[in-house]
This record gives structure tokens, C-alpha cells and sequence, in this order.
């Protein structure tokens, strides 16, 4: 099974590198590419999974409720993108919950951050999908961690799909970066090994966001906006044709049950 999903929030990664990006037009630019992802989506009936913030939730009422009507599944990504607290845990899935009238069992923290497993577990999430099993310098050093999912408490645990030989990651700076069919390989060697695969985007990916004042490093702006859709476009039909389903988290945690 394939596991799509999509971290939906403010774009504020510009602030990161000090650069400058006012809140509506952090908002706008996520807009933008979610509505791009969804015609994708679409395009090629996958299913997939949105880790939203509360923030960008309330601010784009209109896309989650699109979203949840196509049979995506929405789940938490707290409450602010560049701001935690860790009531912030339990808050944001009653939050999603209760705007949307659907059910929020999965986790996913901004920027892979660590949290506390007993906070999510008492915050009443299923799952979490907040490691990459690598090392990413800089980052985090999360080479012992297991590659494929497991349980800690009464929580799954769903780590970022690395490759069966030297953990290279297969997250989104991936997919920029690597040639679209080495990065192919790569999910199919996961696939036929692991038997799912779990990748992750962000919806200003899709958007135009190489613009000299957000000051992003090119490695983080390479193959966005018009590449990143025809990209992912193709890397849609090349799983189709490869016939592997696609899932949300929810599906694949009753499946593994």
C-alpha cells in the first residue's frame, strides 16, 4: 500500500532562513498547491492522508471539507507550525474534530520533532508518524530507530519510508533532488520489501516559491512549482502502473490489525 499523505500549514519555512513572508501570503501559497494536489489526487483516484494544522484548517474550511468529501482522511499536525505547546496535543485533534465532523486518530509533528509518546497516547491518538529513520545532518540522527512501523504504548508508530539498504530517505527534499527514477527505484525496492510505502509532501511544493525574498536554499526550492507537478504526476502514473493501492493511514492500520 502506498501512503501519500501531506503536511498542510502556514508556509512560514521562508522565516526559517530569514527571509520575509507575510501570514496571508504564507496561507495563500498553501492554498495554492493543496488545490493543486487535490486535482492530482483526483486525477489518478488515490487516496491520501492530510496532517493539517489548526491554523491552516480554519483559515481554508472550504479545501478540508473538499478533501474529506473525495475520501482522504484529515489528521493533526498541532496547532501552530513554528509554535508547540504540548496541550496543543489533545487540543488540535478535538479541534479538526469538531470542525469537520470526522474522525482524527493520527499524529504527525511540524518539522518531525520530537514529542513525548505518553502526551500523544493521553491526547487519545492512534498513530503517529513523526520519525524519518535516518540521519539527516543537522536534523536528526534517528538511524536506530526501526525502519517500519511498531508500537510504543498503545500508539503505532509509523516512521518515514527509508530504503532497505543505507536508510536513504525517501522524504520530499528527496524526491526534489534525486533523479525521478532513481527516487523511483528506490520506492519500489521499499515496496517490494516492506509491502507499503509512507512519503510526505507539503502543498507549497506545488507552488511558485522560488522568489529572491523567502531567501530558501535551492535544495529546497528545486523541481517546485510547475516541475513539482508534472513530477508527481508522473510518479502517480508510474504506481498506477505498477499496480500498487493507495491508502490512508487509517486503512493501513485496520489492515496490519
Amino acid at each position: 500500500m502506498v501512503l501519500l499523505s501531506f503536511d498542510i500549514e502556514e508556509f512560514d519555512m521562508p522565516l526559517e532562513y530569514k527571509g520575509e513572508i507575510p501570514f496571508e501570503e504564507q496561507l495563500a501559497i498553501s492554498r495554492s498547491g493543496l488545490q493543486q494536489i487535490l486535482a492530482l489526487l483526483n486525477k489518478h483516484k488515490a487516496k491520501a492522508t492530510f496532517f493539517s494544522t489548526v491554523v491552516f484548517a480554519e483559515n481554508n474550511k472550504d479545501l478540508i471539507e473538499h478533501l474529506l468529501s473525495e475520501g482522504h482522511e484529515l489528521a493533526s499536525h498541532t496547532w501552530f507550525h513554528s509554535k508547540f505547546e504540548i496541550q496543543d496535543l489533545k487540543k488540535s485533534r478535538e479541534r479538526l474534530a469538531e470542525l469537520f465532523n470526522t474522525e482524527v486518530t493520527g499524529l504527525r509533528m511540524p518539522r518531525m520533532m520530537k514529542v513525548d509518546e505518553k502526551e500523544v497516547e493521553k491526547a487519545g491518538y492512534s498513530y503517529n508518524s513523526s520519525v524519518n529513520p535516518t540521519f539527516l545532518p543537522g536534523r536528526y540522527n534517528n538511524l536506530k530507530v526501526s525502519r517500519t512501523y511498531f508500537k510504543e504504548g498503545n500508539v503505532l508508530q509509523i516512521p518515514a519510508s527509508v530504503s532497505p539498504n543505507f536508510r536513504i530517505p525517501l522524504f520530499w527534499l528527496s524526491f526534489h533532488n534525486f533523479p525521478l527514477s532513481f527516487y523511483k527505484k528506490l520506492s519500489k525496492d521499499v515496496l517490494n520489501k516492506d509491502y507499503y510505502l509512507n512519503i510526505y509532501f507539503h502543498p507549497w511544493e506545488f507552488a511558485e516559491i522560488r522568489q529572491e525574498k523567502f531567501k530558501l536554499p535551492d535544495f529546497t526550492t528545486k523541481n517546485t512549482g510547475k516541475a513539482m507537478i508534472e513530477r508527481f504526476d508522473e510518479f502517480l502514473e508510474y504506481l498506477k502502473q505498477k499496480k500498487f493501492n493507495f491508502g490512508t493511514f487509517q486503512e493501513f492500520q485496520k489492515s496490519i490489525q
